[in-house]
């Protein structure tokens, strides 16, 4: 390789000086401080946490042969009522237990026109339950 005389080297810095400026043409440690270091430090370490976090929700975990978000293992869908104790896949059930912490059914014979009351810690005792739940007809 063929070493540059430094007069080129000099006219060329000045070319591009003169094309795009006098910071072109700059050394990058010339700017540079120890108050910038730490800054950029910092900005590292928050970068590093972040792209931890995410790497640890999309991490998969295998389950009986499949891999599945280690997210959907931790959230527990309540799908039991815990004023009957039956347990539900119906849609409106998700409704009333996500704001009643009761089923449907639960909500019609027991809270539908006494919220004020559910919402202050009421709920009916296990007889009630099952008077009025299982022995209708």
């Amino acid at each position: 390789m063929k070493e540059r005389d430094l007069n080129d080297i000099a006219r060329l810095e000045r070319a591009i000086a003169k094309r795009w400026g006098s910071e072109a043409v700059l050394n990058p440690k010339s700017g540079w401080t120890k108050e910038k270091e730490e800054q950029y430090l910092e900005q590292i370490k928050k970068l590093d946490k972040i792209e931890t976090k995410k790497k640890d929700k999309a991490e998969k975990v295998k389950k009986d042969g499949i891999l599945i978000d280690k997210k959907l293992l931790n959230n527990k869908i309540k799908r039991g009522c815990p004023i009957c104790d039956i347990y539900s896949f119906d849609l409106k059930d998700d409704l009333y237990m996500n704001k009643y912490s009761c089923c449907w059914v639960c909500f019609m014979e027991f809270v539908e026109g006494r919220e004020d009351r559910w919402k202050e810690g009421w709920r009916p005792d296990s007889d009630e339950v099952k008077q009025r739940r299982f022995n209708k007809k």
